[in-house]
């Protein structure tokens, strides 16, 4: 787990996508952006990866991302909106009209 907190956060911008490259293959969100919102519609993590947190590492990194640049969030993706209900702390992000 701690090896994935030091992994960069990789915004490909013409993929619409955040990536954390891994050792065998790439975990993703898929996102849209409309002005100060930003969509999160689609978690995916390769199946070598999965079950050993790194949906919830890369979910925490898009989160403070979005805090960053001062996006609200729409959590489409039904992985993020249970990761914001579990971590209050995120839900000063939510766009208007979502309640975790």
């Amino acid at each position: 787990m701690n090896n994935l907190e030091n992994k960069e956060l990789v915004v490909n911008q013409s993929e619409n996508q955040f990536e954390l490259p891994l050792d065998n293959g790439t975990a993703l969100i898929e996102y849209i952006l409309e002005g100060d919102k930003i969509n999160l519609i689609h978690t995916e993590v390769p199946k070598e990866a999965s079950g050993k947190g790194v949906a919830g590492v890369l979910v925490k990194k898009v989160l403070e991302h979005a805090k960053t640049k001062g996006y609200t969030v729409i959590p489409s993706c039904s992985y993020v909106a249970k990761y914001i209900d579990n971590h209050q702390e995120y839900r000063s992000l939510l766009s208007k009209g979502y309640q975790m």
